[in-house]
């Protein structure tokens, strides 16, 4: 075989090899944009859906910053979806924030990894809700970690063993009484944070706790936003710091201090408002809770966050007890 008759046949099987290759891309290519244009209208199919059934429910996020507080077998319907409607309740005047927000059946809270203290948690408080059910009791509720948050995050009994503070409530038992896994919800250490016993979460804490529960028999919905506040204080040399203990082997971190807003909704569809700060440490019993109210935009302002954000101020008749 001459050269030139090599050459000729080179260029040919080239040819032929060129144009297999390009017709299987082509062929790959419309299978591809087949099975995309099929997931896509399959995926566009699910959002319509999911965004018709979201769109009714007022204060609801992003549906995927929602986290159910508990493992879901897979054959099982997600809380989630389940108790959309409690969580729309809940949170009807909007979310605070929404790092790490977790949904139980009757509080929605949002985690804080970093102090394993929640940056806040929000309850929906009726007099129905609040009336202890026949059975229900919090003895038999126990402190457990939330197994939904990764390991390494977590706050555990042991790390409150032996540190001097109480495992303290920010979603108090007491408002949960309507059914006993209401009642055992609360006692997830999510909902926990250090705080100082005697004199604080036995005492004043506890008679603030209760002063909201009794709203209840004045308005027909209460809602209560709750947590942590770690505030600067001047040392020694004039200048301001930020310091906190932690207790535990993860470290958990011990509010400065703790803060409550309020929301009230009148029988004739009014709004008012109420914001409390205390101080994580023994105070005085004789102290009335009146002490202890602050302009709301102060926590916001300290805690990062913004109250109520669907209900402007001027919506307000009352704020703190005085007229707007």
């Amino acid at each position: 075989m001459t050269t030139k008759s090599v050459s000729r046949l080179l260029l040919l099987s080239s040819v032929g090899i060129g144009s297999y290759l390009a017709g299987s891309y082509v062929e790959r290519r419309k299978t591809a944009d087949t099975v995309c244009l099929r997931r896509d209208d399959y995926v566009n199919e699910r959002s319509g859906n999911l965004l018709r059934t979201l769109q009714s429910k007022p204060g609801l996020p992003i549906f995927g910053t929602v986290s159910a507080a508990s493992p879901i077998p897979a054959e099982q319907k997600s809380p989630v979806v389940s108790n959309v409607s409690r969580i729309g309740q809940i949170m009807k005047y909007g979310f605070p924030g929404l790092d790490n927000v977790r949904s139980y059946d009757d509080y929605v809270l949002s985690y804080d990894r970093r102090t394993r203290v929640a940056h806040w948690v929000f309850e929906h408080l009726t007099a129905e809700g609040v009336k202890a059910s026949q059975g229900v009791d919090r003895a038999k509720s126990d402190f457990k970690p939330d197994e939904s948050v990764h390991p390494f995050f977590r706050s555990l009994n042991t790390d409150y063993k032996g540190s001097g503070f109480d495992r303290g409530h920010l979603a108090a038992a007491g408002n949960h009484r309507s059914e006993q896994k209401h009642c055992d919800q609360t006692f997830f250490l999510t909902n926990m944070a250090p705080q100082v016993g005697v004199g604080f979460n036995r005492d004043k804490w506890n008679h603030l706790e209760r002063y909201v529960r009794k709203l209840t028999k004045d308005y027909p919905n209460v809602y209560c936003c709750t947590g942590p506040l770690y505030l600067p204080r001047k040392e020694a040399d004039g200048k301001l710091y930020v310091r906190y203990q932690v207790i535990g082997a993860n470290n958990v971190a011990v509010p400065t201090h703790f803060y409550k807003v309020v929301v009230m909704e009148t029988r004739d569809n009014r709004l008012e408002m109420e914001a409390y700060v205390l101080p994580n440490q023994k105070i005085d019993d004789e102290t009335p809770l009146t002490m202890f109210q602050v302009p709301p935009e102060t926590i916001e302002r300290a805690a990062g966050l913004l109250f109520f954000d669907k209900i402007a101020r001027s919506q307000l008749s009352k704020i703190n007890g005085k007229k707007v």
